[in-house]
Order: structure tokens, then C-alpha cells, then sequence
């Protein structure tokens, strides 16, 4: 068993820099767990602490109920794969993935079947009497995993492995690492800045800022229902665009989003919500896959505005849209043709709308 608790975890540094505040986190066993943000929000910072590269300043951090803040890196039973891979130019794939094992002196019949099983899982059986020198990225890659591997841990680090590799290659080791946790069945804490991975990988995903959870949820929880602005802008490609308006209770006339000319006539699940609002400043999300042709909606859904860009991605387009001097980012079908400077008015799925306060950017919503 692998569960992990970060109960009111702390970590500064000599400098002043505080990287993680207040953290209090329940990681389950055997989950799937991803932190994700920017660089410089504390995400690194908190695995380095699960493995003991990084002291808690403050608060507790547990492994199955037992205290660990002074436990030794080694006796923490986790293992870990780095981003740059770490692995040893002189020595052979066989002997990287066999170092840790080699080191507590293991018996050399446990190491050799350790590593060809290791090795057949990954499929690089075939590259065990090669050095990293002659390794692809992916290959290499697939070598760091199985020197943790092999040790055979209740807790599996992984600190932005994919970031050197290209962009197909990423999405292929993804599908592995995923059939990894499922073969292992052991807790994974995985960190990246990148959404694709973590809305891919994650049972569930940590949103961090600036050593601050923002929000803690599956997957769909963050994409759908974000707690506050930087969540709901950090996750989504295009990112989600944001108009700042008014919220207008007209009465039996039913609650409105206003901004000029544009009038969103909110559904009532929404509305619900925000009833007795009246001229409260808000600040309206749209994703950019949330609109139509204006033509498959009807009063009180059109959005209108002048096309900026034009940019075909595959299947779809990315339209660039003038909305009162701000640029909105919407993805179209490609079947749809629209040209720069052109007019167009896009139909708005009301039932996905977002709506934040504008000051505190927390969701009013969820």
C-alpha cells in the first residue's frame, strides 16, 4: 500500500522563497495522481519532498499513517524518473536498469529476471547490450523506466518525463505509462505542465499556483467545472475566452449576461444561481469549442464579431474574432469558410457557459 498525506505541509527556503504553502493533500493508493502548473508553482517542490530530496518545513507528510518528514530518501520505498533520464553513458541498458538492485546486493538470478522482465514490458529487450549513446530519446526513456521498475516501488515518481521527447513520441509514451500504472498497480505521482498529459494520464489532477493548490479534481471535474479563472485558463487549447460583463435579473424576462450589443439569455440551472445578482460585474467564460453556426441557435445565443485570423488545424480551424477591440479564439469546423475582415455571428452553447466574478476570478458557478 501507497497512500500519501500532506497535512498542512510547508516548504521555504534559506532565501524567503516560499514554494509550497498550506498544502494539505490525500493521495489514494494505487491512483493515478498528476500535479499540475506552471513552472515555478511548487510542483516540483512537493514530489521532491514524497521522495525525500526536499525537507518539509513545516506540517506532516505521511505514508500510510506513518510519519516521514525525517525518513531518509532510500528508506521511503519510492522510486523516481527524471526528466533529463539520469542514466550512466558507460554502462550498459542492462546494467542501468540493474543499478538499484545491484546496489543492495540482490541475488544475481532476482536481478537478471528483474530486468528482462522489466525489459520485455517496455519492449527493449533487444537493446540491453547497448549503451544510452545509441539510444533514441524514446528509447532512452523507456530504459529509466525500467531501472524504477525493477525496484519494484509502493510509490512511482515522475518529475516531467516526456518533455524532451517529440510531440508524436509523447503521445505514444503516454498510452505506455498508462498501461504501466495498470500493470503495477502501484501509486503514481506524476509531474508536468502540460494539460494534454495530465487530462490524459491523471485519475485525478492538482492544480497548482504559485505553492498554492488551486483545485483538486478528476480530470472532467477541472476541464468542466474550474473553480476560478486561472484553473478554467490553464486548461483548454485554444484557451477559454473571457468577456467582462454584467449580470441583469430582468424578472419574469429571465437573467442575462450583457455587454454591449451581446445579450446571452442564461439557462436556468445557471440563472439559479445568480438571481438577485442585478449589475453584478462578472467575467464570462466561452471555450472555444463551446459555438455553432449562428444559424443552430436562437434568440439570445448569438455572439457577433469580425474574423481576425484564420488558422486550419487538421479537421478543424481556430477563428480569430474581434469582439469590442479583444480577440476571442473559437474552433470551428473546417467545413465552415469564413475570410479575415469578414462578419460572422456565432451561436453560444448557453449550457456551458462559465461565469466568474471579476474581481476575485472564483467561480460563481461551482
Amino acid at each position: 500500500m501507497a497512500r500519501i498525506r500532506f497535512e498542512n505541509v510547508e516548504k521555504k527556503y534559506a532565501n524567503g522563497f516560499h514554494a509550497v504553502k498550506d498544502l494539505n493533500l490525500d493521495i489514494r493508493d494505487k491512483e493515478f495522481l498528476v500535479l499540475l502548473g506552471p513552472s515555478g508553482c511548487g510542483k516540483s517542490t512537493t514530489l521532491n519532498m514524497i521522495a525525500g530530496l526536499e525537507e518539509v518545513s513545516d506540517g506532516n507528510l505521511l505514508f500510510d499513517d506513518e510519519l516521514v518528514n525525517y525518513t531518509p530518501p532510500h528508506k521511503r520505498d519510492v522510486a523516481m524518473v527524471f526528466q533529463s533520464y539520469a542514466l550512466y553513458p558507460h554502462k550498459t541498458v542492462f546494467d542501468n536498469i540493474a543499478f538499484g538492485l545491484q546496489m543492495r546486493k540482490a541475488p544475481r538470478a532476482e536481478i537478471e529476471t528483474r530486468v528482462r522482465d522489466a525489459a520485455r514490458k517496455l519492449e527493449i529487450e533487444h537493446l540491453l547490450d547497448r549503451r544510452p549513446s545509441q539510444l533514441s530519446g524514446g528509447q532512452r526513456q523507456r530504459v529509466a523506466l525500467g531501472r524504477a521498475m525493477v525496484r519494484d516501488p509502493a510509490v512511482f515518481l515522475m518529475d516531467e518525463p516526456l518533455s524532451n521527447l517529440d510531440a508524436a513520441l509523447r503521445i505514444s509514451m503516454r498510452a505506455e505509462i498508462k498501461e504501466l500504472h495498470q500493470q503495477m498497480q502501484t501509486t503514481f505521482v506524476y509531474v508536468t505542465h502540460d494539460q494534454a498529459e495530465a487530462l490524459t494520464l491523471a485519475d485525478r489532477i492538482v492544480v497548482m499556483r504559485d505553492g498554492v493548490v488551486q483545485q483538486i479534481g478528476s480530470p472532467d471535474d477541472i476541464y468542466e467545472r474550474p473553480k476560478n479563472t486561472f484553473v478554467a485558463s490553464f486548461l483548454g487549447s485554444p484557451p477559454i475566452n473571457y468577456i467582462d460583463g454584467v449580470i441583469e435579473d430582468r424578472n419574469g424576462d429571465g437573467v442575462k449576461f450583457v455587454r454591449g450589443d451581446l445579450m446571452l439569455t442564461l439557462p436556468e440551472e445557471i440563472a439559479a444561481k445568480l438571481r438577485h445578482s442585478d449589475r453584478r460585474e462578472v467575467r464570462l467564460g466561452i471555450r472555444a469549442e463551446d459555438v455553432d453556426e449562428a444559424a443552430q441557435g436562437g434568440e439570445g445565443t448569438i455572439i457577433r464579431g469580425k474574423v481576425n485570423s484564420v488558422l486550419p488545424v487538421g479537421s478543424d480551424q481556430f477563428l480569430g474574432f474581434d469582439f469590442y477591440g479583444e480577440e476571442l479564439f473559437f474552433r470551428v469546423s473546417k467545413d465552415l469558410s469564413h475570410k479575415v475582415g469578414e462578419d460572422v455571428a456565432l451561436s453560444v452553447d448557453l449550457n456551458r457557459l462559465h461565469l466568474f466574478d471579476k474581481d476575485s476570478g472564483q467561480s460563481l458557478l461551482w
